[in-house]
């Protein structure tokens, strides 16, 4: 009976705009999420998520010092990071991993250094640290419903170019895509997901969402095309289900999407060893 209620709780709570705004919210950051990660683990540079994410944290703080949105701090440091990382990357001062790690150092530093101004953490810094899907106003949805829109629409009209850069750049230099300016797209493309991304899964989570459901759909060795949609599909459910589950057990939503992500990785691989 007590089950039966609970069910009964949660679907009352899609009635709510609150729920719906997380459950929009959610999906479209995970849309974008997977896409970008699909090309990030297929270049060989999933860990920039993780140190862009907590260079964000950095921009974060400064939002919340200087009065402003946090989150649109959070994409400005952010942008600066990941071309700073490609610079360093590109004038050969330190390798990928290197440079990751000194713009992660650099932005987590520096925000906490702003939190001594701001008297330490407040419950606002700790829902971007960790994730508050479902207390998204309209204003963070109308931001991930943008930010994600331009993803989107990146990925759409340039896959074949990104394609070709991801899988041999030389190549695709040579057939005379402009390989740096796309590059370059592409890196903003990362700042901007991870932005979006950081109210719905947090600062600590994010690298998850953009890893995990890429990385479950390439075990299932499909084309690329197949790969990608499976990849939003592993993605999509992760957080809608969490969402629900974490509604229905009472627990942080974001632990329970990054479980769940989890589990679909264990049981695709799983699934491979026994066929």
């Amino acid at each position: 009976m007590y089950e039966l209620m609970a069910v009964i709780d949660i679907l009352q709570l899609v009635g709510y705009q609150f729920f719906q705004h997380a459950l929009l919210g959610g999906i479209i950051a995970a849309l974008a999420c997977t896409g970008v990660g699909l090309l990030l683990i297929l270049r060989k540079e999933a860990m920039i998520a993780d140190g862009i994410s907590h260079t964000a944290f950095g921009g974060i703080a400064l939002g919340l010092l200087l009065g402003i949105y946090p989150v649109v701090t959070a994409l400005i440091v952010s942008i600066f990071a990941v071309l700073g990382i490609s610079y360093l990357k590109r004038k050969g001062y330190a390798q990928s991993d290197a440079a990751i790690a000194v713009m992660l150092a650099l932005g987590f530093s520096t925000g906490l250094i702003i939190l001594s101004f701001v008297k330490g953490f407040n419950v606002e810094l700790f829902s971007y640290l960790f994730g508050s899907i479902l207390t998204i106003n309209e204003l963070d949805l109308l931001t991930v419903l943008v930010l994600g829109f331009v993803t989107m629409l990146f990925l759409g009209l340039f896959y074949k170019e990104l394609l070709a850069i991801t899988f041999d750049e030389q190549s695709a230099k040579l057939t005379g895509i402009p390989t740096g300016a796309f590059t370059l797209g592409f890196n903003l493309l990362v700042a901007t997901t991870i932005v979006l991304s950081i109210k719905i899964i947090g600062i600590i989570l994010v690298v998850a969402l953009i890893v995990l459901p890429g990385l479950t759909a390439l075990q299932l060795r499909r084309s690329f095309r197949q790969t990608l949609f499976a990849s939003f599909g592993f993605g999509g459910l992760s957080v809608f289900a969490g969402i629900f589950l974490s509604a229905l057990f009472d627990v942080a939503t974001s632990g329970v999407i990054v479980v769940l992500a989890v589990v679909f990785f264990l049981i695709v691989v799983l699934f491979r060893r026994v066929r």
